[in-house]
């Protein structure tokens, strides 16, 4: 006999959700280690709970490394699409918040770090993860302002072209005329 289908919204009772959340949670975990091993993948999971707990799954060395990997391969997609004349700010707004959380959550699960954590460190280890923050804030500005030098750098080259183009066409223009021109530019 088959099972009922789940309405799936909040579960209402507590206890339901956590046992629920349980169950799921190690269940989905299996699947990502199923699909590791039958289809040879790297497979990366992070999960907070609502308490902020963190629960992660790493099929390859570390998720530290799939997360680089992950970056690095989002920025090629990126450098990709503008390259080739799109951009999509929504879906680079999107990735780039992805990654800024990723690797927020990356630092403090290697720091053995949890949200209801922060309020039992001493003032030292405040200032530890301040620093850690602040590191990443300016990383982040760093790429950030290296991407946007980069997109004005392709913008002036358009412009540029745009330029010689228009030059060249003024120059056909005065000395064959305005039909015969425009026709011989196209």
């Amino acid at each position: 006999m088959g099972r009922g289908k789940v309405e799936l919204k909040l579960i209402d009772n507590k206890l339901r959700r956590q046992v629920t959340f349980s169950k799921r949670r190690s269940g989905l975990i299996k699947k990502a280690r199923e699909l590791s091993v039958l289809c040879g993948v790297e497979v990366g999971l992070v999960i907070f709970s609502a308490k902020g707990r963190l629960y992660e799954f790493c099929s390859g060395e570390s998720l530290g490394k799939l997360l680089e990997r992950y970056q690095m391969h989002s920025e090629e997609k990126i450098s990709a699409s503008k390259n080739a004349g799109g951009t999509d700010k929504k879906h680079n707004a999107e990735c780039s918040d992805l990654r800024a959380g990723a690797s927020l959550s990356l630092k403090m699960s290697q720091s053995g770090m949890e949200a209801q954590d922060l309020d039992n460190l001493d003032v030292p280890e405040l200032t530890q993860l301040e620093k850690e923050l602040d590191a990443l804030l300016r990383q982040t500005r760093s790429r950030k302002e290296k991407q946007l030098k980069e997109e004005k750098r392709l913008i002036e080259n358009e412009i540029a072209a745009l330029k010689l183009k228009e030059q060249a066409e003024q120059a056909l223009t005065c000395r064959l005329g305005t039909g015969s021109a425009e026709h011989f530019l196209r």
